[in-house]
């Protein structure tokens, strides 16, 4: 007996309706089974077969065709847990800011709300509000379900266009599936958007004796701790911003940085001459939640960082 023929099931959007589209090579066999199914129906813009999305329709597919072809579901059901271990995040500055907005040019209150409970970081939240925000805007006046893979193509094109960088576009999708995969539920749904590719370029770094010279030139106290500390510690700029004065474990040596990427915990070791810089910084400046802060508290910019 030959291999099974096989069919991938896809999440679809046909005239304001979710639908269950159904990809495989035609034969007689396969023809003849998906026409016993709860009226199927052709879409030319797919290229494919559906049906309407219910739980009874699901079943129908795995029970017709038992034993005459394998269900690809990998892109039908998706895994993406809560991050259990994430510290829980406050968004209510960013719902009030998009509450100000009119209401065709707002990100849903409902992205934001699961940004919130999947307890995406606050930098990772407030990359994906506004990119969905900068989407909605381009879309004005169209509902949002109404939207098509070829228009995201071409809005993404439009992004290419602009000039930004891998990552940032890639942020930009990111934020756009987010609301079609998590928010309406519709895992995998714009499955032919090309990601850009990755620039094959060496990364420009530093060598230790030029690291020693930039810090051995800072003379402000403050700033040659934050240098000190970002390089000694390998850590991104926001993983410095968001550290906070409870995150030193002096008598351990070693400084726990929270919601790093993947949204995960993790501890990195504090040199002795790391540790004693910290130490005379804190005695000057006395910073009463965030390791670095601002001249009226509150967490120190990542602008004021970037030119040291």
């Amino acid at each position: 007996m030959g291999q099974l023929p096989v069919i991938t099931l896809r999440h679809l959007m046909i005239d304001g309706n979710k639908c269950i589209g159904l990809q495989f090579y035609a034969s007689d066999a396969l023809n003849t089974l998906v026409k016993m199914l709860d009226s199927p129906k052709w879409s030319s813009e797919y290229g494919m077969v559906y049906i309407l999305n219910s739980t009874q329709n699901v079943q129908a597919i795995f029970k017709t065709f038992k034993g005459s072809a394998w269900i690809n579901c990998r892109y039908f059901y998706k895994n993406k847990p809560v991050s259990t271990n994430a510290q829980e995040v406050d968004l209510s500055y960013l719902k009030d800011k998009v509450a100000a907005l009119r209401p065709e040019e707002a990100c849903p209150k409902e992205y934001i709300e699961l940004l919130e409970t999947k307890r995406y970081s606050i930098h990772t939240a407030r990359t994906y509000v506004s990119f969905f925000s900068d989407f909605i805007r381009y879309f004005e006046g169209r509902p949002l379900k109404e939207i098509n893979e070829v228009d995201i193509k071409k809005y993404i094109h439009t992004i290419v266009k602009k000039g930004l960088s891998l990552s940032r576009q890639n942020q930009a999708i990111n934020a756009i599936k987010f609301y079609y995969e998590q928010v309406l539920d519709m895992p995998q749904r714009f499955y032919t958007i090309d990601r850009p590719r990755k620039e094959q370029k060496l990364p420009s770094v530093l060598s230790e004796e030029e690291i020693k010279r930039i810090i051995s030139s800072t003379s402000n106290l403050k700033h040659k701790t934050i240098l000190v500390t970002i390089y000694s510690c390998g850590l991104r700029l926001s993983e410095l911003l968001d550290l906070k004065i409870s995150d030193i474990q002096s008598d351990r040596h070693r400084l726990l940085i929270k919601d790093g990427k993947g949204n995960k915990d993790r501890y990195t070791i504090l040199s002795d001459v790391t540790l004693e810089l910290l130490r005379k910084y804190y005695l000057i400046y006395r910073p009463k939640e965030y390791l670095f802060e601002g001249q009226n508290g509150g967490r120190y910019g990542a602008k004021s960082v970037k030119i040291l």
